[in-house]
């Protein structure tokens, strides 16, 4: 097989690099034995791992989140988008933050039965469950697996606030679900749409729905009923700050009722992984971007204050 053949089945991965996990007292470094170089290692396929977790309801009081519990279905997310912040979560699972948290995916089955649980006790206090806060609910794993279909079966079931983050067309499936919620003005749905540059797209999330797809769901939501906004998320200057009002108008169109926007965020190891991905795809755009970004956050690449 050619080089160039062995180097395109690589392609469609936010990155190619394992950052070493920042827990592990040890490291793995890779050998070269004289048969192939890094550069043409074949792309790894996806590793399925269940998550024997004994409770799905996450909840948190910071003031930058508009939700106070939240479930993840999964933990890392194959779209691969190079600037996610949950990357470095992945790094609590002795798991690394780059292509692991593409390709090695925890998924929960016991999620629904979890969920029921939890809804069921006495003293649960209800406030509306956000799906897709630390990974996409509808990511390609969910075809086979449907566990974000049965943890809104649940919801639907009890009349619980929900509301769901997502790029993927895959929501479309449960429009049965979302429509009999928003009847009861029970759903909100967030398609998150960072650019209308079909190769940015690629480059930036390779395995999250292309962006005219995304209007077009967007669309059939608002065609059901379901309440729709959109998230401008992150806003990367000089790369994707420009196309603010087209995105704007395109979504409106489509039928988003509401928008957002958040800053990029470069927690932890995203930030080396981020600035590896601008050398590789946009090198002559790199450092005027970063500066900027530092130029947002007092000089650092990262703030975790809060604000």
């Amino acid at each position: 097989m050619s080089s160039n053949k062995l180097q395109d089945s690589r392609l469609h991965r936010g990155t190619l690099h394992n950052p070493e996990v920042r827990y592990r007292q040890g490291s793995v470094q890779a050998e070269d034995d004289g048969w192939f170089s890094e550069a043409i290692q074949p792309s790894p396929i996806t590793q399925i791992i269940i998550d024997h977790s004994r409770s799905i309801i996450s909840r948190n009081n910071s003031p930058d989140l508009p939700f106070s519990q939240s479930i993840n279905p999964y933990r890392g997310c194959e779209h691969g988008c190079i600037y996610c912040f949950a990357r470095p979560s992945h790094a609590y699972l002795d798991m690394s933050p780059g292509l692991d948290f593409e390709t090695r995916i925890l998924v929960k089955p016991d999620a629904a039965k979890l969920l029921r649980a939890e809804l069921a006790k006495k003293n649960y206090v209800c406030s509306p469950i956000a799906l897709g806060s630390n990974t996409d609910p509808y990511q390609q794993v969910e075809i086979e697996q449907g566990i974000t279909r049965q943890i809104i079966e649940v919801l639907a079931e009890c009349r619980h606030p929900l509301s769901i983050v997502t790029k993927s067309a895959l929501i479309e499936r449960d429009l049965d679900l979302l429509q009999q919620m928003a009847q009861q003005h029970l759903v909100e749905v967030m398609m998150s749409v960072t650019t209308l540059d079909k190769s940015l797209a690629m480059n930036m999330e390779p395995r999250a729905a292309a962006p005219t797809r995304r209007l077009k769901t967007i669309q059939r939501l608002r065609d059901a009923g379901v309440p729709v906004g959109v998230l401008f998320a992150p806003v990367i200057p000089f790369l994707n700050d420009h196309e603010m009002e087209s995105v704007l108008q395109a979504v409106a169109a489509a039928g988003a009722a509401t928008a957002a926007y958040v800053l990029l965020r470069l927690p932890l190891e995203v930030d080396a992984l981020f600035q590896d991905w601008l050398q590789q795809h946009y090198p002559l755009e790199a450092e005027r971007i970063m500066q900027r970004v530092r130029d947002s956050r007092g000089g650092k690449t990262y703030d975790a204050e809060f604000g």
